[in-house]
Parts: structure tokens; C-alpha cells; sequence
């Protein structure tokens, strides 16, 4: 899907910064992966890092936050693993050791790109998860909530954290440009978050800081609002803000997760 003013330059500066990863190495038993891009432009491959629990324990494919590339989960992901949670986390264009530079109109489209592969991405590292959920962290929550409505029943589940209800609103606060946008409409023109929401019934978790002033908490509890899952969970973390949510709020913050994957 086209978002021909989201791709606008003014705008793109604000949602994506881009980091690169100059070839640090894997931890012991995590795996490099690499995953053709969605589109036109030729020869651009999306990376990520792979890190396996046990041959069937449940998956999660994770969509990072902005500013963060896959490598900086070396050392989050382990805190996935030992609770038997194969983690898979896959950076955009331009991020990590990804090629290409990131658009809003290809920062889905890979992620459904990376979704459609993920099989294979298993087999070939000796894994068959029983269950496969997705899961997308503040602006990586844009790509977990597209691969949940494309995929159907083809998850077990979506978890979201520190996601964002309103593509405008958050530009706004983040300093990109939208004036003389006149007439802008969140579901045409922005990344739809909370309309996709209605439109979604898998089952459903959206964890969120309470004192988060990038993202509001209102946006969580709007999402939540939106979904159209029978079942779906909401938990707030208290005192906890946008980039320490994890660390503020680590033992509710894991527990839930836990106790949604292992129902």
C-alpha cells in the first residue's frame, strides 16, 4: 500500500533513524538471517538475528523500536530464551545489516516480505515452533500490527508494546513536518494502526508505560480499545516510561508475556 505523504522527506527524517551494524558478531548459537525485500528495487536483503530456544518452544518475530538495530538484543533476548521463547528480531532498511533505505510504504511491505519467510528461516536453523506470534515494539507496533492483519490464522498471536494509536499525532510530537497537510486522514493517509485493530481477532496483548510521554498511554489503552479480539489483554506498567518500560517493570512485563504465550 502506498503512503505517498508519509514517504515525504520531511516526514521520513522524523520517523527513521537508521544505524548501522559494522559486522559485530553473534553471540554463540545466534544466527544471522537475511530476507529478500518486498517491491521493485532490485537486490535490497532485510537482516536479523535469530535466537533459538528449544526445537519446538514458541516464537516470537519482533519488530524493534526506532533508533535500535537487531544486535542490541543480544542482550534482551537471552531474558526471551531461558523463559522457552525463540526470539527473532528483524531490523528495516538502512538498520543493521540491512540494505536500502527505509520508506513507510516498504517498511510494511517487508515486514509481510519477512513474515512470508519465516518458515523457512526456522527450517533452515533446525527449528518447528508450535506457536508463532508477532510482536512490535513503538514504531516496530506499525509492522507487527500489518503482519497480524495480513497473516489471520496464520498466528497465534500479536503483542504489543508501547505502541502508537495515531500516525499524526506522534509526528507531531517527534518534530516532523506536517503543516500545509491539510485534510490528513489516519487510516488513508497514516499507518492505520488503531482502524487495523478493528479488523484483527487474533488473540491480543498490548503492554504499555503509564508514564510514557512519547507514546502516551492513552494510545495503549485506545488499541486495546480497538481490537476487535475476543480475547486480549492490556497491562500498564506503572512509573514505567517509553525506553525503560522493560527495565522498570521487568518481572510484570515478562510474566505477562508468559502467561500469554503458555495459556
Amino acid at each position: 500500500m502506498p503512503h505517498s505523504i508519509l514517504d515525504q522527506p520531511e516526514i521520513l527524517w522524523a520517523l527513521f533513524h537508521p544505524r548501522r551494524d559494522y559486522g559485530s558478531a553473534p553471540p554463540a548459537g545466534v544466527s544471522l538471517v537475511a530476507v529478500d525485500g518486498s517491491g521493485p528495487e532490485p537486490d535490497v536483503v532485510v537482516g536479523g538475528r535469530l535466537y533459538p530456544a528449544a526445537d519446538q518452544s514458541p516464537a516470537i518475530l519482533y519488530f524493534h523500536g526506532n533508533g535500535e538495530i537487531a544486535a542490541d538484543y543480544d542482550g534482551i533476548a537471552p531474558l526471551y530464551t531461558r523463559l522457552g521463547i525463540t526470539l527473532l528480531v528483524m531490523d528495516y532498511r538502512g538498520y543493521g545489516r540491512s540494505d536500502g533505505t527505509p520508506t513507510a510504504s516498504n517498511f510494511l511491505a517487508d515486514a509481510v516480505a519477512v513474515f512470508e519467510d519465516v518458515d523457512r528461516i526456522f527450517d533452515e536453523n533446525g527449528l518447528a515452533p508450535m506457536q508463532l506470534y508477532v510482536m512490535g515494539r513503538s514504531l516496530g507496533s506499525a509492522s507487527a500490527i500489518e503482519v497480524a492483519l495480513h497473516a489471520g490464522e496464520g498466528l497465534a498471536g500479536l503483542i504489543v508494546e508501547s505502541g502508537f494509536a495515531d500516525t499524526f499525532a506522534l509526528l507531531e510530537r517527534v518534530g516532523g513536518s506536517i503543516q500545509g497537510l491539510d485534510g490528513l486522514n489516519e487510516e488513508r493517509d497514516g499507518f492505520g494502526n488503531s482502524s487495523k485493530m478493528g479488523h484483527i481477532t487474533t488473540r491480543t496483548l498490548v503492554i504499555h508505560g503509564q508514564n510514557d510521554l512519547l507514546i502516551p498511554a492513552s494510545d495503549g489503552r485506545e488499541l486495546y480499545r480497538c481490537s476487535a479480539a475476543p480475547d486480549k489483554r492490556l497491562v500498564l506498567i506503572p512509573g514505567a516510561g517509553h525506553n525503560d518500560l522493560m527495565m522498570v517493570g521487568m518481572t510484570r512485563y515478562f510474566e505477562a508475556i508468559r502467561a500469554f504465550l503458555y495459556v
